[in-house]
C-alpha cells in the first residue's frame, strides 16, 4: 500500500455536558460501549493501517479489553492525553509508526462514522493534503456580540458543520504543529491549525448521521440511527 494511514482515535475528554462521571466512550449504543463502533469502522477501513487511542489513563485497560475482545487488531498503542484537544492529538501522532504518511484524526465520541466516510475524506486527502467530513448548514446562524445582540448573519450556503475524521499529509500537519507554537491550546479542531498557516482544506459531504456524543440526547438519535441501519 502506497499512502501508510494513522488513524487518531481522540478519547480523553470529559463527560461535564453528558453529566456523567464516567468517560462517555463506554455509553452503551443497543449495549454495546460507543467506542466499540468507532473502533469498528476503523479497524473494517481499508486505507487504515493502524489505530492509535489517545485517553484517559484509567480508560486504557477497558479499551484494550474492547479492542482485544472484537479482534480489532488495528489497535497498536493506547496513549495517555494531554491538557487539550491539540495536545492530545500531538501525543497521539507522536506514537505513530515511523512509515506514516497520513494522520486520520477523529473523535471518539463519533460512534456512527462509516467505512464509506472514512475512505472518502482519506482518498480526498491523498488528493489534497488536507481533508475533512462537513454538512450543509440547514438553520440560519447569527454572529452576535458580547450583549447577546445579533450583528450580522452569514451566507447559509458557505457555511459548513466541520465533523471528522480529518485526514492531513503528515509533514503538512507537523509543521502547522509547529507553527501554532503556545497558541496549540486555543485551537479546537485540527483544520484551524491548517487554515491557521494559510493552507487549504477541502471538505468532502459528510452525513447528518456522523453525530457527536455530547449531552444525554444524543444517546438516543445514535441508538435511534443504529436501530434503523440494523433494519
Amino acid at each position: 500500500m502506497k499512502n501508510f494511514v494513522s488513524a487518531i482515535i481522540v478519547a480523553a475528554g470529559g463527560s461535564v455536558r453528558m453529566g456523567i462521571a464516567d468517560s462517555k466512550q463506554f455509553l452503551p449504543l443497543l449495549g454495546k460501549p460507543a467506542i466499540e463502533y468507532t473502533l469498528r469502522a476503523f479497524q473494517k477501513c481499508h486505507l487504515i493501517r493502524e489505530i492509535i487511542v489517545v485517553c484517559r489513563e484509567q480508560d486504557m485497560e477497558r479499551i484494550r479489553q474492547i479492542a482485544d475482545e472484537n479482534g480489532f487488531s488495528k489497535v497498536k498503542r493506547l496513549i495517555p492525553g494531554g491538557a487539550s484537544r491539540a495536545e492530545s492529538v500531538r501525543n497521539g501522532i507522536s506514537a505513530a509508526d515511523e512509515n506514516t504518511k497520513y494522520y486520520a484524526i477523529h473523535d471518539g465520541a463519533r460512534p456512527l462514522i462509516t467505512v464509506e466516510e472514512i475512505d472518502r475524506v482519506t482518498e480526498a486527502a491523498f488528493e489534497t493534503g488536507a481533508a475533512t467530513l462537513g454538512t450543509s448548514v440547514t438553520d440560519t446562524i447569527k454572529i452576535v456580540n458580547g450583549y447577546n445582540v445579533i450583528e450580522s448573519t452569514p451566507l447559509r450556503s458557505q457555511l459548513r458543520a466541520v465533523q471528522t475524521p480529518q485526514v492531513f499529509e503528515k509533514d503538512l500537519y507537523t509543521f502547522a504543529l509547529e507553527n501554532a507554537g503556545d497558541n496549540l491550546i486555543n485551537f479546537t479542531d485540527d483544520c484551524s491549525l491548517i487554515e491557521h498557516m494559510g493552507g487549504e482544506v477541502e471538505v468532502v459531504k459528510g452525513s447528518k448521521e456522523n453525530i457527536k456524543l455530547t449531552t444525554p440526547v444524543d444517546v438516543i438519535i445514535a441508538e435511534s440511527i443504529l436501530k434503523d441501519r440494523a433494519r
